[in-house]
């Protein structure tokens, strides 16, 4: 499980634009650990990826 510095990271992006792009959406699955903190995995990293890539292709 990843924070969302090692999230941010993974991908090779900033952590404010994956706060922006990623964290604000309500498709990307995330882990909540207490009030304020989540987790995120490699694998719901990528499938938010290819789920909005194939929303692109579509328009």
């Amino acid at each position: 499980m990843l924070t969302r510095e090692a999230a941010a990271k993974y991908i090779g992006i900033d952590v404010k634009t994956f706060d922006k792009v990623f964290r604000s959406d309500q498709d990307f699955k995330r882990i909540k650990i207490g009030d304020h903190s989540e987790r995120f995995t490699k694998n719901s990293i990528n499938e938010f990826i290819n789920l909005k890539e194939k929303n692109l292709k579509q328009i």
